[in-house]
């Protein structure tokens, strides 16, 4: 076809081309093909069931070099502490909670700044505060900082990086205590999923002399930072141990002598006065709604009640332990008959 001008139109002829074709190497194919099976979930790195397996496997690696350490928790020779499943970091947001972590001396890694952040006191403390203690401090800018708080997160242009918690094993918990010579004095969580709960169950047992905190590894809170945070800096003195199974870890702790009480308000022993109170103890609380576990009633030497008035229908779980320690501390400070 020709133009007005008696000249082709540019673009409407195409081109043949010389020489041989090149291809694609049999990438166009190949990338037609299935991948093959997905693996298994216990497979892939970034899944729970991956760090749920690799949790067992160094469990059962460390129990088969213990020799059955959870069955007789005597003779241990070292306090050997691992982290929880779920091996990650956890980001603390917000300048007062940012701020309150620091306060209560979390161990932190790194603080986050946004970029051009406006300050103020409590911005100079936090900065402040680490600094004196050594955290690395890094300027962000906001959109990264906002994809590192997460999507509903307010981070107010701070963020606090805190490492996964490292848990001392039950066990060794007891034989610690043993070794210096102290009457031990646990308290175990039975369902509690609340940290607010067990940062107030840890205070409790630091301030009436309890040597530790049992947690179990499923279906229960474990140290975050609000339980941190609700202890006021006891954590860092009272140790928090992970059972893989809490009705083994009681029946082991029975084994060697101590007495295992459970909490509940339908109990027969009444506190006041308790006659167990001189002797090694571990005290089982449960959640408010749900109360004890029935293999962990079983496995108790009793069940204490807290007499309560009747305007009231039951005690949160770290209010009841902190009032049985109470009064187990006081029987054991008063002079024996």
């Amino acid at each position: 076809m020709k133009s007005s001008g008696g000249k082709s139109r540019g673009g409407a002829v195409r081109k043949g081309r010389k020489g041989a074709q090149v291809g694609s190497g049999g990438n166009g194919r190949r990338a037609l093909e299935g991948k093959g099976p997905t693996p298994k979930a216990e497979d892939r790195e970034y899944h729970v069931a991956h760090k749920a397996k690799v949790l067992r496997e160094r469990a059962a690696a460390k129990q088969a070099g213990r020799g059955g350490r959870d069955a007789a928790p005597r003779g241990a020779s070292g306090a050997a502490r691992r982290a929880k499943s779920g091996d990650e970091s956890e980001i603390v947001t917000g300048r007062n909670s940012v701020l309150e972590a620091l306060r209560a001396r979390i161990p932190a890694t790194t603080l986050y700044i946004a970029a051009r952040v406006e300050m103020d006191d409590r911005m100079k403390e936090i900065l402040s505060i680490a600094t004196g203690r050594g955290i690395p401090v890094l300027e962000i800018m906001r959109p990264e900082l906002d994809r590192l708080a997460g999507r509903d997160a307010v981070h107010q242009g701070v963020a606090l990086k805190v490492p996964p918690y490292e848990y001392a094993h039950p066990g060794e918990l007891l034989d610690l205590t043993l070794r210096k010579g102290e009457t031990p004095l646990f308290v175990a969580l039975d369902g509690i999923t609340d940290p607010r709960n067990l940062g107030a169950i840890i205070r409790s047992t630091a301030a009436f002399g309890g040597q530790g905190v049992i947690v179990p590894q499923r279906r229960s809170v474990g140290m975050t930072a609000s339980a941190w945070k609700t202890s006021a800096g006891a954590a860092a003195r009272t140790p928090v141990a992970m059972a893989a199974n809490l009705t083994q870890t009681l029946k082991a702790y029975k084994q060697a002598g101590v007495f295992v009480l459970g909490l509940d308000g339908g109990g027969d022993v009444s506190l006041p006065g308790l006659s167990f109170a001189d002797r090694p103890v571990v005290i089982v609380v449960g959640s408010e709604g749900k109360g004890l576990s029935r293999l962990v009633t079983e496995t108790c030497d009793a069940v204490v009640s807290i007499p309560i008035s009747d305007a009231t229908e039951s005690l949160n779980a770290g209010i009841a332990v902190s009032v049985t320690l109470y009064e187990i501390a006081k029987l054991r400070a008063e002079p024996a008959n």
